[in-house]
């Protein structure tokens, strides 16, 4: 730095200044600083930065869920707005249900070892949001989970935030506001009789949906039958609907005349097992899912689905890590709950959902 500013003219906080975009700089000042790095090929040593300023200018990210779509899209917008204010995203990825206290612990611990400004966690699940609220982290935390669980997140908060801990910032989607919308829809669109498919119940997101279901369902008068299902797969969510079929042929009563199911893969099964047992959709029986995965729309007939904004979601929590390292604003979120900013999510409506039919 001191040969690129004696070459330049100028002092070395002047150097300083230019490389670490300062707008206290002038352009021509900036352009000439610039040559000379140039022809002294010069690179920052990102070591003798941190040394410098205590800063290591790097985010530790811990993810589950990854084999779904939503987590993949957060990350994505996680590393786009760090990389714009100049910081390296480090990424380790652990299984959501499998991940042990200690094994969470540890990677808290290589991140601390690599001397990270904070720590952003996926954690979709019970297991990976009750270890990401008790693991001791020095350095400030932002969680990203749901609103619901077997831990609220008014005791995580009380765990996360013992004596000698970072600041913690909890974010989510509004999965609340989001199951409204299906219930005022499909109550709109006259059904009062429907059935339910419940996610894994160990997921946070599938926790919250069912209790957002239970509640507005009933504030809109439709009745309910809930089929709880111990994972997101279409194959588990197609056996318990021909299931269902074979349950209501035996005793002779209508199906219900919606289906409303807690991801998109379990509406995938549903609408094989409807298709098989010449049930249409939605002249018969409509369906809506969640998430608004890849070719949801070209189902036949597509399908109506909720649309999570997970790339807001990622820009929300990196813009909560700057504003707790003080290098941002306080996030303004569109809504909140249980002390955790919501990202709104959106109900697309297609040709799966139509009215209730004359029977």
């Amino acid at each position: 730095m001191f040969e690129v500013a004696k070459l330049a003219g100028v002092s070395h906080q002047t150097v300083s200044r230019v490389i670490n975009d300062s707008p206290d700089v002038s352009a021509a000042t900036r352009v000439k600083v610039q040559r000379a790095i140039d022809e002294l090929g010069y690179r920052p040593s990102n070591s003798a930065r941190a040394l410098a300023s205590h800063r290591s200018r790097t985010i530790g990210l811990i993810a589950g869920g990854l084999r779904f779509f939503g987590p993949i899209s957060a990350i994505s917008s996680l590393e786009s707005t760090a990389r714009s204010h100049g910081l390296f995203l480090s990424v380790s990825m652990v299984h959501e249900a499998l991940c042990t206290q200690a094994e969470f612990d540890g990677l808290c611990d290589t991140f601390g070892e690599q001397n990270v400004d904070a720590l952003v966690l996926l954690t979709p699940t019970d297991v990976m949001f009750r270890a990401a609220c008790r693991a001791p982290i020095a350095q400030p935390r932002v969680i990203v989970t749901s609103t619901h669980g077997k831990m609220s997140v008014r005791e995580g908060l009380a765990l996360a935030q013992a004596e000698g801990r970072g600041p913690t910032a909890i974010v989510g989607m509004d999965q609340w506001g989001a199951v409204s919308q299906v219930v005022q829809l499909i109550a709109n669109l006259g059904h009062r009789n429907a059935l339910y498919f419940a996610g894994p119940q160990d997921w946070r997101d599938a926790t919250t949906r069912l209790h957002a279901w239970k509640a507005l369902s009933v504030t809109r008068s439709i009745r309910s039958t809930v089929i709880h299902c111990k994972t997101w797969e279409s194959s588990e969510a197609y056996a318990q609907m021909n299931h269902m079929l074979d349950y209501y042929g035996s005793i002779g009563s209508l199906i219900p005349t919606v289906v409303v199911t807690a991801n998109d893969s379990q509406a995938v099964g549903v609408a094989r097992a409807l298709h098989e047992h010449g049930v249409r959709i939605p002249q018969d029986v409509s369906l809506v899912g969640f998430d608004d995965m890849p070719a949801m729309d070209n189902l036949f007939p597509p399908l109506a689905t909720v649309r999570p904004d997970f790339e807001q979601l990622g820009v929300a929590a990196m813009r909560e890590v700057l504003y707790l390292l003080g290098e941002g604003s306080e996030t303004s979120f569109p809504a909140s709950s249980h002390g955790v900013g919501l990202i709104p999510a959106q109900l697309i409506k297609r040709g799966s959902l139509g009215p209730v039919p004359r029977r």
